[in-house]
């Protein structure tokens, strides 16, 4: 089922998405050379709990931290390690807030020092993607179309689009109706209304879009070991057009 939230639910949505993007700035700034992804999962939570907020992703179907580290051919739901950081990694945070009732969601993938020109090639294809789709996601349009703005993009600069995880509905819960793949042909599926509000987060590959999952359950991997990003935003439909609620990203 798919909820259409009020104007004073969009509001409170914003407020939660607030603090994941204020959070990820703080840890954006943290990134480094010799930073372990552990200090930053200790340091998201930290500011989450001094923002009145609950980490979304703690315990959530047994996950056992607060921030979705994934670096290099890690897609999604990296586990937070001891691992330094090294120049020439890229690295996806994932990161969400129970605040008021709502959900935040959102995700940036950073370099770390200097990179390779193939994988600063994926950071921007895959943030160009994201934006991309947001501009699909008004009332005039279709589901499909968000979904086939980015598989366009995507695959016209030559990398894969992650087809086994999609963007979401989110609100009340963090993961709700209707489900927002990164691909497909455009003009298909539900109409789009104001009212519905959408984690939108494309996962990018540089070679194939075959997915593995690591031992811990969780890790999700390209198959053939290549480079992912992976970028999201948390956004409403409205009758003038899609709204960013993680703005500050």
């Amino acid at each position: 089922m798919i909820v259409l939230r009020s104007p004073e639910e969009i509001e409170k949505m914003r407020e939660s998405n607030a603090i994941v993007a204020e959070i990820l700035a703080h840890l954006a700034e943290m990134v480094a050379s010799g930073v372990t992804t552990l200090d930053l999962d200790r340091k998201s939570e930290e500011l989450c709990r001094q923002k009145k907020a609950k980490p979304a992703f703690k315990g959530y179907r047994g996950f056992p931290y607060s921030l979705c580290a994934s670096v290099n051919e890690q897609i999604v739901h990296g586990f937070p390690n001891k691992r330094p950081l090294q120049d020439g990694d890229i690295l996806s945070l994932d990161f969400g807030v129970l605040h008021n009732g709502y959900y935040g969601d959102a995700a940036i993938t950073l370099p770390i020092g200097k990179i390779s020109d193939t994988a600063a090639k994926l950071l921007k294809v895959t943030e160009e993607s994201l934006y991309q789709a947001i501009e699909k996601a008004n009332a005039v349009n279709r589901l499909s179309d968000i979904s086939n703005a980015v598989q366009r993009h995507v695959e016209a600069a030559g990398f894969s689009v992650v087809r086994q995880f999609v963007g979401h509905g989110i609100g009340k819960e963090l993961h709700e109706d209707p489900q927002v793949p990164n691909f497909g042909p455009p003009g298909r599926g539900i109409r789009l209304k104001p009212g519905m509000v959408l984690a939108i987060e494309p996962m990018v590959n540089v070679g194939g879009y075959e997915v593995e999952i690591l031992d811990d359950g969780w890790t999700a991997v390209t198959k053939d070991r290549s480079l992912s990003a992976h970028f999201e935003h948390t956004i409403a439909v409205t009758d003038n057009g899609p709204d960013i609620l993680s703005a500050r990203l």
